[in-house]
C-alpha cells in the first residue's frame, strides 16, 4: 500500500511540474504588448573571441516600437548599449545583432533587458556548449550570400557583417547601394524554385526619427562582383532612405537566401550589414 501511495505522490509531483511549464499563450494584440529578446546562441570568431547572437519577438502585429538606450533597453554588465536595436519590427526578428566577448569569457553571462509597454522581459546569455552555432555553413553544405558596399568589396557574410558610413541632410534621400554574391545552393537532389536566389530586406535599427525607404526589398539586378566567394549568382541593388529629423541613425540590411528568415529556424544562412547615417538639416 506505501508503494501505491508514493507512486502517487510521484505522479501529483510531475503533474504539478509539467504544470508548471506550461507558457500561457495570448492571442495576438495589434498594439499594447512587450518585446521579448532572443538568444539565438553564439560561435566562435578567428580571432579566438566569441559572437553572442540575439534577435527578439515583438508580440504585436502592429505596433513597432521605439525603446531608447537606458534603464528599458540595456545589456549588462558593460553596458547599458551594447549595439543591441532601439527600434524593434513587429513579430520575429532572427539574428538581427552580435556582441562580440573575449576569449577568456569563460561561464560569466550577459542580461539583455526589455521594457515596453509596461512589460519587462529579459534572457541571460552565454557560451553554453549546447547552444553554439554554425551561421557560415549548414548540414547541407549551404553558406550565406556576401554583402559587398562595392563592386570589388570586400566581401563579408553571416550575422556579424560590416559596417559602413554614410551622410546626407533632411530630407534629401541618401542612396544605398549594395552588391551580393551567392553560392546559389539548395537541398542535394531538390530543384530550385522560383524563390530568387537572394533577398534583401532593409530597416531601421536606431535613430530618433522616422526612415522612409524607396524600397525596404529592393529587386537584384545581375552584375558581376570581385572578391567574393564562390560567386554562383552576383547582383546590385539600390535604393534611398530619407530621414524625417536630423541625428544618428543605423540602417540594417539583411541578405537571405533560399533558406529564408532565419535559415527556416537553424541559423543559417542569411547575412548581415549596417550603415551608420549621419543626418543633418
Amino acid at each position: 500500500m506505501k508503494y501505491k501511495f508514493a507512486f502517487a505522490i510521484v505522479l501529483a509531483s510531475a503533474a504539478l511540474l509539467f504544470s508548471q511549464q506550461q507558457i500561457y499563450i495570448e492571442p495576438p494584440h495589434d498594439s499594447g504588448q512587450g518585446v521579448t529578446p532572443a538568444y539565438e546562441g553564439w560561435f566562435p570568431n578567428p580571432d579566438g573571441s566569441f559572437s553572442i547572437l540575439f534577435g527578439y519577438f515583438n508580440r504585436n502585429q502592429k505596433q513597432e516600437l521605439d525603446i531608447s538606450i537606458g534603464p528599458e533597453n540595456r545589456i549588462e554588465p558593460g553596458g547599458p548599449d551594447q549595439g543591441q536595436p532601439t527600434h524593434f519590427l513587429t513579430r520575429r526578428r532572427w539574428g538581427v545583432f552580435t556582441i562580440t566577448v573575449p576569449k577568456d569569457f569563460g561561464n560569466k553571462k550577459l542580461t539583455w533587458t526589455l521594457t515596453a509597454n509596461g512589460k519587462t522581459t529579459q534572457v541571460p546569455v552565454g557560451l553554453d556548449p549546447l547552444w553554439e552555432l554554425n551561421p557560415f555553413k549548414d548540414a547541407t553544405g549551404n553558406t550565406p550570400p556576401s554583402i559587398g558596399f562595392a563592386q570589388n568589396g570586400p566581401f563579408v557574410n553571416g550575422p556579424r557583417g560590416q559596417t559602413q558610413t554614410l551622410s546626407g541632410t533632411v530630407p534629401t534621400p541618401v542612396p544605398l547601394n549594395i552588391w551580393v554574391a551567392d553560392d546559389a545552393s539548395v537541398i542535394p537532389g531538390a530543384t530550385r524554385s522560383r524563390t530568387p536566389a537572394v533577398t534583401l530586406t532593409w530597416s531601421k535599427l536606431r535613430g530618433p526619427g522616422d526612415v522612409t525607404f524607396s524600397s525596404d526589398k529592393p529587386m537584384i539586378e545581375n552584375a558581376p562582383v570581385q572578391g567574393a566567394p564562390n560567386p554562383v549568382f552576383s547582383g546590385k541593388a539600390s535604393a534611398t532612405a530619407t530621414f524625417s529629423e536630423p541625428g544618428e541613425y543605423v540602417l540594417n540590411v539583411t541578405a537571405n537566401d533560399w533558406s529564408g528568415d532565419g535559415g527556416r529556424g537553424f541559423q543559417c544562412c542569411w547575412s548581415n550589414a549596417q550603415v551608420k547615417v549621419s543626418i543633418k538639416k
